[in-house]
């Protein structure tokens, strides 16, 4: 079997053919132009820098784009990356095809589908239930293809339909262990929270911001979204039924500084918050020490402020998810 980007240790040479996943032209103190590339391909994504870039090499080096890497693994303050020797677009024989180098979710989307309709069941207030399900059938390929964040956690081919599942099963548990919640309520936020990163983010396969990413973000163009749907099927936006669901889903960043226009001020929107946080936390570890030697530390990791993540030399329970 041919080998992957993680297949190769510090200070390997490497030639293998990668998934572009972003490149960033940036000026260099000297003032001359470089590509701060991403690669990719399903074992993970690992960075590199293309040092004095041609004005031919930033026209043809695309995000989305697959490349013949000749490069060697490196470590630079703490994290992987690819002193790049030479890169050139890869031929057919080779592999051009950028479906066979993207990360993917763990369980396939039909999977994924049927078990997110299940839950559906479980929202028994009616208008939550209409709301999630319109919303849901409008933004399913998507849902079910793009991945969760550009970078971060989740970062993958079906990440967001994953993540939210993860949230969901987590909340299931949640509910039995405290009756007091509203776990339709709680169902319905779930499945919602980030349906707005159908729209804030461009796709799977080269994933970028979309204008509408930029300027307005996932949380207030999923709140459009329900309302917009209350229209449609004739609910009022200001019950309090409603109200109480746009709040669960503008709250779940938690504070006003992550992004969220209010604090949650329900306990289904602050335990949403809770379950997000943390799906995502153990998303980024899991991967961060799956790409860990024994007895090592992890990169840094930016999601998690910058931290590395101790991997115990006689355990080895960690799997990339």
């Amino acid at each position: 079997m041919p080998k992957r980007l993680f297949d190769y240790q510090n200070g390997d040479d490497m030639k293998l053919p990668v998934l572009i996943k972003s490149a960033d032209v940036r000026v260099a103190k000297n003032g001359k132009k470089f590509i701060a590339f991403v690669f990719q391909d399903k074992s993970g994504h690992i960075t590199g820098m293309l040092w004095d870039a041609s004005a031919d090499a930033i026209a043809q080096f695309k995000p989305g784009m697959v490349v013949q890497l000749n490069a060697k693994r490196e470590v630079y303050h703490d994290s992987p990356q690819v002193k790049i020797y030479n890169v050139r677009l890869a031929t057919q024989e080779e592999g051009a095809d950028p479906k066979a180098f993207m990360e993917r979710a763990p369980e396939a989307a039909s999977t994924m589908e049927e078990e997110i309709g299940t839950f559906l069941f479980d929202i028994l207030n009616p208008n939550w239930n209409r709301i999630v399900r319109r919303i849901l059938n409008e933004h399913h390929d998507q849902f079910f293809n793009y991945p969760a964040a550009k970078s971060n956690h989740h970062a993958t081919a079906g990440g967001l339909a994953f993540h939210t599942l993860s949230i969901l099963r987590l909340a299931k548990h949640i509910g039995e262990q405290y009756p007091g919640i509203n776990v339709s309520l709680l169902y319905s936020g779930a499945i919602l929270h980030d349906m707005g990163k159908t729209i804030e983010l461009s796709g799977a396969a080269s994933t970028e911001y979309t204008i509408e990413g930029n300027l307005i973000g996932h949380i207030v163009l999923i709140d459009e979204e329900i309302v917009k749907a209350c229209d449609a099927l004739g609910i009022n936006p200001q019950d309090e039924d409603v109200m109480m669901l746009r709040h669960t889903v503008l709250a779940h960043h938690g504070l006003l500084e992550y992004g969220s226009p209010v604090r949650p001020a329900l306990l289904e929107a602050e335990v949403l918050h809770d379950l997000d946080e943390l799906d995502a936390s153990i998303n980024m570890m899991t991967n961060a020490l799956a790409h860990t030697q024994n007895g090592e530390f992890s990169e840094r990791l930016f999601g998690m402020d910058n931290r590395r993540f101790y991997k115990p030399a006689s355990l080895q329970h960690y799997t990339k998810k």
